[in-house]
């Protein structure tokens, strides 16, 4: 008996994910923030239009959240072209490889987040599909191994990173032009945050806009992700619109503080402080005490707290600062001193 099995999602994820696809800006003019990469586009992309071909390939690194995803769509509907997306880990062997690049057309863009992902092997298959729109398959092995080599279409691989220090060199030479997104102002944060607001159909109080964006990490991702559970308080509470109580009251409740810190940033800090006596500790010490993936720690909590100095990293190991402690609550000692 054959069985079917279907995972079950969530309605409210479902909704999320949705709203996650609708809040993304539909052209350049929507995307706020980023302008230097913005204009640096611009002069690429108009370039290719003049010489009517394929634009370079583009390696997009920065934290994860700021819009390297928007980015890669964006600049695809700019050249009318086809996108096709994907993720180092989806790529593991070279015929997943093959299988994308030989069904794409001219023109074409191939989007490969968390790039720095890709195994050796695969990433060997994509050197000559870069530089020369050629393809190498190796048929046979040993002695009687031969190489087959299949013409491919004038692509352009757009690739995100949040550790490019993780790609090799001859990987990261290849791409034409790589840009570095930085964390977002306030106000940056605010007028997204309005314009998300608007697609909500969500009346906000700018003082309202202001809590919500100085507790959103400086990242796009983040502030829409309060921006929804601050509207969904407020509907639950019958709010007719969301004033600056409303929306400290929900972050409250979600456990974010004025500075934008979540209880695993906390912890962190904490852990930190008090376990290892400010440090300096492993990153491997600080995951296994936690529970947590080192990968997570670094890829999503530490660009944040060393951004607002309450952490920093040295060549022992992670330390708190003193601006970290008295975040806490914590009074440093008068000699107490970090090995930077």
């Amino acid at each position: 008996m054959n069985v079917k099995i279907t995972e079950t999602v969530p309605a409210e994820v479902l909704e999320d994910q949705v709203l996650d696809h609708a809040l993304r800006p539909r052209a350049f003019e929507e995307y706020i923030g980023q302008q230097q990469v913005k204009d640096n586009l611009a002069i690429l992309i108009g370039a290719a239009r003049k010489r009517k071909e394929p634009i370079e390939h583009l390696l997009f690194h920065g934290p994860s959240g700021l819009g390297k995803t928007t980015l890669a769509y964006l600049v695809a509907k700019e050249l009318g072209a086809n996108i096709k997306i994907t993720s180092g880990t989806a790529l593991e062997k070279a015929g997943d490889v093959g299988s994308i690049l030989t069904s794409m057309g001219d023109g074409d863009v191939l989007f490969i987040d968390e790039v720095h992902r890709l195994n050796k092997s695969v990433e060997e298959i994509i050197y000559p599909a870069m530089e020369n729109f050629k393809l190498d398959i190796i048929i046979g092995k040993g002695t009687s191994a031969k190489t087959l080599q299949i013409d491919l279409p004038r692509f352009t691989l757009i690739a995100a990173t949040t550790k490019i220090s993780s790609l090799s060199s001859p990987f990261r030479s290849r791409f034409g032009a790589n840009y570095r997104l930085d964390f977002y102002t306030v106000d940056d944060i605010q007028r997204i945050i309005g314009q998300s607001a608007k697609r909500l159909d969500v009346k906000l109080d700018p003082e309202a806009s202001l809590a919500i964006a100085s507790s959103s990490r400086y990242t796009p991702r983040v502030a829409n992700r309060l921006l929804k559970r601050v509207r969904d308080f407020a509907q639950v509470h019958n709010a007719p619109k969301i004033t600056a109580p409303v929306a400290k009251d929900a972050l409250a409740m979600l456990e974010i503080d004025q500075a934008g810190l979540e209880e695993t940033d906390r912890q962190i800090l904490r852990l930190i402080a008090e376990k290892f006596e400010g440090g300096p500790v492993g990153l491997k010490s600080v995951a296994a005490a936690l529970s947590e993936e080192e990968g997570t720690i670094e890829d999503v909590y530490e660009p944040y707290l060393m951004r607002l100095g309450f952490l920093a990293r040295t060549s022992k190991g992670r330390v708190i600062t003193r601006d970290g402690m008295l975040h806490l609550g914590i009074k440093p000692k008068d000699d107490l001193t970090f090995n930077f």
